[in-house]
């Protein structure tokens, strides 16, 4: 058998991997088209995309978004505190390291063979500090966490109108808001059907629990045309208009970000 050292870069991060929790199989391929790059597919469904090469680059557009808040989160470059409720291919943690070196970053999965999976496949860069807990996202954050604050707090769990209740609730976004610092936001994906449904119950949900919250997604998506993701962003004080004026100019386009009065029309 070949050893490690003389594992093209294909045999090295390329695999698949049976996992229990889900009864699925996941699997990791080379993109055909970016060199260095490579696609986490859960059963028939991509999942996520990392730039191994270029890990500050984001493929995925709402991912590129979280991207984005989290750059205004802290002055640029500096180290900050992050938490991931939802690993997936750990692909902002990538991005995080990459963009501010040195920072504090836990990742919480619930499936054991999926992150064991990615980070056999695709290790972390040397030096990143990262801890990984096997779990679910609430009583991870309740039992394990407690003492811990984070800048940034992203959950990438939500993927389609049916949303653990436990999760999707007014009461998870106060735990989650509780562990933040002063001057921490709260980034949440929601992937919704054309309807919104999800995104309407979540907003409502969020802004119970937290001083102010945006949106931020393309444009299309609030006119509810089709399924995609939208981003809602808690804050601890009032939403700074200058953050709306940076999203809109960095996209990816055509975007938009509702705040205020204008994201009532999509609350209820």
């Amino acid at each position: 058998m070949p050893s490690r050292e003389n594992e093209s870069p294909r045999e090295r991060h390329e695999g698949r991997r049976f996992l229990r929790t889900t009864g699925q199989h996941a699997a990791i391929e080379a993109d055909g088209l970016i060199d260095g790059a490579y696609v986490l597919r859960i059963g028939d469904a991509e999942q996520s995309h990392v730039n191994l090469a270029e890990p500050a680059e984001i493929f995925y557009e709402y991912l590129r978004r979280i991207g984005h808040v989290v750059d205004l989160a802290a002055p640029r470059g500096q180290a900050i505190a992050a938490l991931h409720l939802g690993a997936g291919a750990l692909t902002l943690a990538r991005y995080i390291e990459a963009t501010r070196p040195g920072s504090e970053q836990h990742a919480v999965e619930l499936e054991r063979e999926l992150l064991d999976f990615v980070l056999q496949k695709l290790p972390m860069p040397d030096g990143t500090r990262l801890e990984t807990h096997i779990g679910d996202a609430r009583e991870v954050l309740a039992e394990l966490l407690s003492e811990l604050q984070f800048d940034v707090v992203i959950l990438d769990i939500f993927s389609g109108p049916e949303a653990p209740a436990h999760i999707a609730c007014q009461e998870f976004y106060e735990e989650a808001a509780a562990r933040l610092r002063p001057d921490g936001v709260l980034i949440v994906n929601v992937g919704d059907e054309a309807a919104l449904t999800l995104v309407r119950s979540q907003v409502a949900a969020m802004r119970r629990a937290m001083p102010d919250v945006a949106a931020f997604a393309e444009s299309g998506m609030f006119a509810g045309r089709y399924p995609g993701n939208i981003i809602l962003v808690g804050t601890r004080w009032p939403w700074p208009s200058g953050w709306t004026t940076e999203l809109l100019a960095r996209g990816p386009h055509p975007a938009a970000v509702l705040s205020g009065v204008e994201l009532d029309r999509i609350s209820r």
